[in-house]
């Protein structure tokens, strides 16, 4: 049964075509298993549309609009397919329309339907446009669960509660005692909770000439660009008309497996670990190294966070000589843990959580952050690899652009901003969590319980940035010195208060006390004169 298609100017379509029923699904929702789709129904219409509006709330990294609308549109296509009525409504159908309310309206009245029902949406901004929406509708209107995370929504109020420090270990035992991953009865298998200490390798030349090289698809992405190009929908980062990330649940779950097979033995060990060796970008490892890159599928609903953990699992109890307790165990933390974790926050404090600036900070993005274009090595290939794949591992955006971000004190705004539209997987209850708790600090501690601010040491030590850097990492005056390095203790001492009686912090205070007070005004006025000129370094 193909998808439908619906002309707004013309009334005529389908016009004998009446639906009892209209269900929303929007472009995050993509989740093939949800007991909707367990029932044929001839009078349930499935409304899935690429909108302007979800285009144009922040400016979005050209391959996450392309990702999105493909993945879409063939689960549109898989609907159909299964024997049900969906009406796919691409850009040249939607483009009369103002918003999402706008073309519902339309839509409800066209198909004549007694019953509007939508998936909660993850977003605060779509959960009360919808929520409006359907307050408002003459009909019956439902919203429903999307049957995705381990933890329903209305249980997030049983672990979270609103501007109450939460830290991700408690809650990380929590959930593997619930769903009893990696468990021997009530204690952890092995006898430990956590492996972080153990994941913290640097690659080694002869580590990076071992790593995998990436799976990547060649998804054909040529009509969806002429649609943005047809209606100027703005965009940044590297285009073509091919599409590496997977955008259905074949292509994810080939993804997982490759994962499993190929990177998970090391995944643990190098979570942390980045190089800019190899800069061919289309044909070197680096930019993967062990990742699963799967953030993608699992935050569009493609795959579903159990089926990722459980297939994980089972690759491990296979090869346990493989592949060690410390490999599962990080990648674990992380979607068990951290992703669920992240969500809970979200949902406890939004809408407030938008506007925490708990340290005060109000300097400008520098223009650099959209082209990559800065002498600083470890921040240049961050982000061109972002520009170029809209994607960078975990250590690269907390600890590369996220630590900058953080030291040069640019307002959180302009971060979540960036961190939203530059990453494929960034969706604001993920993303906004991540910049603006663990990265930022904004949040006052909600997240995190330091703030993590680096100098260049940090880098050094976990990559191989430094080594062809225009900058020394190690001086902090002199005109060639590493920028982080004042910074850092120029963002130290002014938020001091802050963090003064912090014990995971305390040494750092005790180090600075140390150096006489000709060398720490020399690191101030030093990192003054950067403060002032953010935008050419």
């Amino acid at each position: 049964m193909p998808n439908k298609r619906c002309d707004a100017n013309n009334d005529q379509t389908f016009l004998n075509q009446k639906y009892k029923e209209l269900r929303l699904i929007l472009g995050d929702q993509l989740n093939a298993g949800h007991s909707w789709y367990q029932t044929k129904q001839s009078d349930v219409l499935y409304v899935i549309a690429e909108l302007k509006q979800e285009q144009s709330y922040v400016k979005h990294h050209v391959q996450k609009i392309q990702a999105f609308f493909l993945a879409m549109a063939q689960f549109a296509d898989a609907l159909s397919q299964a024997g049900h009525q969906v009406l796919y409504l691409t850009l040249d159908d939607t483009q009369d329309f103002q918003d999402l309310p706008s073309l519902l309206t339309h839509l409800l009245k066209h198909y004549q339907c007694q019953y509007f029902s939508y998936l909660r949406p993850d977003e605060y901004r779509l959960a009360e446009q919808l929520f409006n929406f359907a307050s408002r509708f003459s009909g019956q209107s439902r919203c429903v669960e999307t049957e995705h995370f381990f933890l329903n929504f209305n249980e997030l109020s049983d672990y979270f509660q609103a501007d109450k420090r939460h830290r991700l270990e408690v809650f990380y035992r929590k959930m593997r005692k619930r769903f009893n991953y990696l468990m021997a009865g009530d204690e952890p298998e092995g006898g430990q909770w956590n492996y972080d200490q153990d994941n913290r390798h640097k690659l080694k030349p002869k580590d990076i000439e071992q790593l995998p090289e990436p799976l990547v698809f060649a998804n054909d992405v040529a009509a969806i660009n002429q649609r943005l190009q047809k209606y100027n929908i703005a965009h940044f980062g590297e285009q073509s008309d091919q599409l590496l990330w997977p955008v259905n649940r074949r292509q994810a779950k080939e993804l997982l497996e490759h994962f499993c097979v190929r990177c998970l033995p090391k995944f643990g060990q190098f979570q942390d670990a980045m190089t800019c060796q190899g800069q061919d970008m289309m044909s070197d490892r680096q930019w993967s190294l062990y990742h699963a890159r799967l953030s993608f599928a699992l935050n569009a609903k493609i795959l579903s966070p159990q089926q990722v953990v459980d297939t994980a699992v089972d690759y491990y109890r296979g090869q346990p000589t493989l592949i060690s307790l410390a490999q599962i165990e990080g990648f674990i933390r992380q979607i068990l843990g951290w992703r669920e974790f992240v969500r809970g926050i979200y949902w406890a404090n939004m809408p407030n959580y938008a506007e925490q600036n708990n340290l005060s900070a109000d300097e400008q993005l520098p223009t650099w952050f959209w082209t990559g274009k800065t002498k600083m090595n470890c921040l240049h290939h961050a982000i061109q690899q972002s520009l170029q794949y809209a994607y960078a591992h975990h250590i690269q955006r907390l600890m590369i652009t996220g630590n900058f971000c953080l030291l040069a004190g640019i307002h959180p705004d302009q971060v979540d901003a960036w961190y939203l539209g530059i990453y494929i997987d960034a969706i604001e209850w993920v993303e906004m969590p991540n910049t603006r708790g663990m990265s930022q600090f904004a949040d006052g501690g909600i997240v995190a319980s330091k703030a993590y601010a680096a100098s260049g040491n940090y880098v050094d030590k976990m990559s191989d940035y430094c080594k062809s850097c225009a900058y020394k990492v190690k001086e902090k005056t002199t005109d060639d010195a590493c920028p982080l390095n004042s910074l850092y203790w120029h963002f130290m001492t002014r938020h001091r208060d802050k963090f003064g009686t912090n014990p995971r912090q305390a040494m750092v205070y005790r180090n600075w006390d140390k150096q006489s007070e000709s060398q720490q005004a020399a690191i101030l006025a030093k990192a003054d004169r950067l403060l002032l000129q953010l935008d050419k370094l």
